[in-house]
C-alpha cells in the first residue's frame, strides 16, 4: 500500500506490510503477529508526515463503526469510544444526542484515539479535560493497560503516550461529558467574537460547532478532497511555550497567553509570518496556505521531503529572527528533524 493514499498531506512511500483492523482482538492479533518489525498505527492519517521511502514495518490502520451504537447506549454521560471511530464525526454525533463540552473541538481531523495522544485542542478547551480513562495495549510487557485521566500526563499537546512513542496502542478512550443545549463559558477571544457574545458567555453548542467549523474553513484547516489548499495536516507547528524572559524580549504586539508554571505560551503562526514566510509561498510542490501560515500544504505534487525543507525554512527563519525553536506538532516518521 501507498501511504500517500491514506494521509490528509498525501504524501508517503510504501509499507512493508499494510493492515486494517475494526475490532480490539483484531489490533492486539496484528501487533502480536508483527513480532519484531517496526509498527506503525495509523488512524485518520491526518498528523502524519511519512517520508517518501515509506515505512519498513508493519502499518496497523484501525477503523471503527459502532459509534451511534455507544452513544445511544450510554447511561449517564460516560461515553466509550473505539480508537477508529472519527473525531469529528463522534463529535457531531454527541452534539446531535443532546451532549455538550466538546464543540469547541469540532472539525478537528482524525481519530478517537490520536485524541489523547496529541492532547488535541483548540478555541479554549483540550480533549483532557473531558477525559476519564484510556485503554491501550501496553507493546513492551504485552498486556493491556488502563490510564486513569491523571496518569496519562496531560500536557499542552503531550502526553505519556507520546512521550513514550510506541509503547502503548490506545484501543479505546472514555469521556466525561454532561448532557444539556448550552456550552460552557466561551473563553476564547476569537469565538466569542465571531458569536458576537462577551467572554465568559455560554452559546446553545450547536451554534458553537457552527461557529468553530466556519473559523476553522477560513483557516484553512478543514480538510477538502476538492481544495488542495487543505491538503495538510493542519497546525505544523506547536505554539512555543517559552520563559519569561524569552517572551519579554518579543515585540509589544507578540501575543503571549501566560501558563501555569510561569511560562508563556506564543503563537507560531505570529512568529513565522512576522520572520518574513509568506501565506502561498512554495518550495517545491510544498505551499504554505494561502489561509493560514501554520498549515503546510501539498499543491498536488509535493514530495515528503519537499515539506518537510519548507518547514525547515519557516523553522531556521524564525530562529534566526527571535532565537525560538519551532517543534513540529505532526508526527514524522522516517524524517529527521
Amino acid at each position: 500500500a501507498e501511504l500517500r493514499d491514506y494521509t490528509s498531506l498525501r504524501v508517503g512511500g510504501p509499507a512493508q506490510k499494510f493492515i486494517e483492523v475494526g475490532t480490539e482482538s483484531q489490533i492486539i492479533a496484528a501487533i502480536e503477529a508483527a513480532g519484531d518489525l517496526p509498527i506503525l498505527i495509523m488512524g485518520g492519517g491526518t498528523n502524519l508526515l511519512i517520508s517518501d521511502s515509506g515505512f519498513a514495518g508493519v502499518v496497523i490502520r484501525i477503523t471503527n463503526h459502532s459509534l451511534q451504537a455507544e452513544i445511544d447506549a450510554c447511561s449517564g454521560a460516560t461515553l466509550t469510544i473505539g480508537a477508529g471511530e472519527d473525531w469529528d464525526l463522534f463529535v457531531q454525533t454527541t452534539i446531535n444526542s443532546g451532549f455538550a463540552g466538546l464543540e469547541t473541538l469540532s472539525g478537528i481531523p482524525g481519530t478517537v484515539g490520536a485524541a489523547p495522544i496529541q492532547n488535541i485542542g483548540a478555541y479554549g478547551h483540550e480533549v483532557s479535560e473531558f477525559i476519564t480513562r484510556v485503554r491501550t495495549y501496553d507493546r513492551q510487557k504485552k498486556e493491556l493497560k488502563t490510564f486513569t485521566n491523571s496518569e496519562c500526563n496531560f500536557t499542552y499537546r503531550n502526553s505519556i503516550f507520546k512521550s513514550e512513542p510506541g509503547r502503548y496502542v490506545v484501543l479505546d478512550v472514555a469521556f466525561q461529558i454532561r448532557r444539556g443545549e448550552m456550552s460552557d463559558s466561551i473563553t476564547y477571544v476569537e469565538l466569542a467574537k465571531k458569536l458576537g457574545v462577551e467572554v465568559g458567555e455560554r452559546v446553545p453548542v450547536k451554534k458553537v460547532r457552527e461557529t468553530v467549523l466556519e473559523l476553522r474553513a477560513a483557516k484553512g484547516m478543514l480538510l477538502s478532497p476538492t481544495d488542495k489548499d487543505s491538503w495538510s495536516a493542519g497546525s505544523f507547528f506547536t505554539n512555543p511555550i517559552v520563559s519569561k524572559a524569552v517572551a519579554d524580549q518579543l515585540p509589544a504586539d507578540a501575543p503571549r497567553w501566560p501558563t501555569s508554571d510561569g511560562q508563556v505560551k506564543t503563537s507560531a503562526a505570529w512568529l513565522i509570518e512576522r520572520a518574513g514566510i509568506k501565506k502561498g509561498q512554495s518550495h517545491g510542490g510544498a505551499k504554505v496556505s494561502t489561509k493560514h501560515v501554520l498549515a503546510l500544504t501539498n499543491s498536488g505534487s509535493a514530495t515528503a521531503t519537499e515539506i518537510t525543507e519548507l518547514a525547515k525554512i519557516a523553522s531556521a527563519a524564525v530562529k534566526a529572527k527571535f532565537g525560538i525553536e519551532l517543534q513540529p506538532e505532526v508526527n514524522l516518521i522516517g524524517i529527521t528533524w
